[in-house]
């Protein structure tokens, strides 16, 4: 089963972004931004984060 990294921007927390695990974040513009904070499976996740998460490597989530 598939597996997916969730980071976290300190400063707004209430954000996610999840991509596939160890992927790292290589396309944003700071990276630095974002902190580790867990690795989830895919069956842990709504089916419709995960089809963005595949379709463009990665997806932003509502984490309230």
């Amino acid at each position: 089963m598939q597996e997916y990294d969730l980071y976290i921007n300190p400063r707004k927390p209430r954000v996610g972004l999840y991509v596939r695990k160890g992927a790292g974040l290589p396309d944003l513009d700071d990276p630095k931004e974002w902190a580790f904070d867990g690795t989830a499976a895919q069956g842990e996740l709504p089916p419709d984060l995960v089809k963005r998460i595949e379709a463009e490597g990665h997806a932003f989530r509502d984490m309230d």
